[in-house]
């Protein structure tokens, strides 16, 4: 299945796996095609999968007390996205997990991850820098969020995913950076008044 070419592939940047040991990490997936808007998670529901996406992008929110929405993570794809908290420790979701795009997944259940983990060290340890990345990456977010004013968060961010702004919508990626869609707006053009 061309899809599991992806994940090979990812796969192989971080962890040497064999020919025999790719395949068997694969049959574990299961290929899923999501449609614009469709939830994939919801919260009051355990987060049962861990998704890779093959195609297309996923925003994962929450909302606070007074309705308002505050985006926690994208993913594009050959990027990971669950609601980990849930899926880790198997208990009800706190996140909506949506479908941005058409998009095309290949999800992995809970239990089948544990059977490959305890199967082969391999696989663990390909879980294990999964964990260390996703654990990096959102520890960089606080810092930057905490330390950085929105204008800087908005220039780091168009740095560092600049292929993810073409696809994402604007108010989700201003509820991603902490600021509103007008501030965001005004920023954007800004910086193509700079450019011009």
């Amino acid at each position: 299945m061309k899809e599991h070419d992806n994940l090979k592939q990812h796969i192989l940047k971080h962890v040497s796996f064999t020919d025999d040991e790719l395949d068997e990490f694969c049959q574990s997936f299961k290929l899923l095609k999501v449609k614009k808007r469709q939830f994939i998670v919801q919260p009051g529901f355990v987060a049962r999968h861990r998704y890779y996406v093959v195609q297309g992008s996923f925003r994962a929110y929450v909302i606070g007390d007074e309705g308002q929405e505050h985006t926690v993570q994208f993913a594009v794809d050959d990027w990971w996205i669950s609601d980990y908290n849930s899926y880790i420790f198997q208990q009800p979701a706190s996140m909506f997990l949506m479908a941005l795009e058409d998009s095309i997944i290949l999800q992995i259940d809970y239990e089948a991850e544990q059977k490959l983990k305890q199967g082969r060290h391999v696989f663990e340890s390909y879980f294990r820098i999964l964990a260390e990345n996703t654990a990096a990456y959102m520890a960089r977010r606080v810092i930057i969020n905490l330390t950085k004013t929105a204008e800087q968060r908005y220039a780091i961010f168009l740095e560092g995913y600049p292929d993810i702004v073409g696809k994402v919508p604007q108010y989700a990626l201003a509820s991603f950076l902490g600021m509103t869609t007008e501030y965001l707006s005004k920023l954007r053009k800004k910086r193509v008044f700079r450019k011009s």
